[in-house]
Parts: C-alpha cells; structure tokens; sequence
C-alpha cells in the first residue's frame, strides 16, 4: 500500500500508562508492522508514560531498521534538553499560542502532519482523548489498543 512512500505516525496514549507486558507487545509489534508497511518518520510528544514507552520502543526499533527517525514535537521552546532518545526535534509554529493552549496545539499539528495515528486511549477525557477525536476527524488511520485484549 505504500511502496515508495514516506510514511509519518504519530502517538497518544494516557500519562499514566500501565506498562504490563501486553500493551508494550502490542506497542513494538504496531511500530514493527507500521515500519514494514513503510512507515520511516515517528513524531513523539515526549510526555507521560505513554509517550516514554513509544519513544523508547522507536528507539529499540530503530536498531533493527536503521533508516527510521524519530523526533520529539516540542510544545515549548524551553525544552530543548529532551531531545537525546531522539534523532532530532521540531518546533511547530506555535510562537502566538498562549502556553496553556501550547500541547493541544502541539498534538493537533502532528496529527495534521501524520499519516497514521497509534492510540492507547482507554478513556473518553485528556489529553490523549481530544487527540484521539482530532485524528476521528481529519479521517487519519488509528491504530488503538484493545483493553479487552
């Protein structure tokens, strides 16, 4: 389906993200199936458990597929210290956004910039939700996880 094609995913999942074994399986075999699909580019928030778990598990993926990259979206400028479990950072256009706007705007402009969209998403509010509706409504693909697993 996208021989030839970059790809871009993105993430969101909850802060508090229970690291238990299935949902970190599932989290490496997404990003595997994604990588072998054609996806190179991963962009990452870089806060809460989730994000630290699908940056870390880019970057052990990225050991097997050396040719993917991973960034770490910035949603303030004075964070630039974060980014050295990633291959670089982005600084969306986020200069006139009042700071307590800064991370939904952050997450909205990676979904806008993303071609697939990973989901740990158990709960209907947060953060992670209104990414997660975002992505519903720009028609992304969304990968989510299944709780009932």
């Amino acid at each position: 389906m996208w021989d030839e094609i970059k790809v871009t995913v993105t993430f969101c999942g909850h802060a508090d993200f229970n690291k238990n074994q299935a949902a970190l399986a599932w989290l490496s075999a997404t990003i595997e199936t994604l990588i072998d699909r054609g996806a190179d580019q991963f962009l990452l928030g870089g806060y809460g458990a989730f994000d630290a778990a699908a940056a870390a598990a880019v970057w052990h993926a990225k050991k097997i597929y050396p040719h993917i990259q991973s960034y770490l979206v910035l949603a303030y400028l004075d964070r630039v210290g974060f980014t050295e479990s990633y291959d670089g950072s982005i600084y969306p256009p986020l200069e006139n956004t009042p700071r307590r706007f800064s991370i939904s705007k952050r997450n909205e402009w990676m979904v806008r910039n993303s071609d697939v969209l990973v989901a740990y998403v158990l709960h209907g509010w947060g953060g992670a939700a209104a990414m997660l509706c975002y992505a519903e409504k720009k028609g992304k693909e969304i990968i989510r996880y299944d709780s009932q697993r």
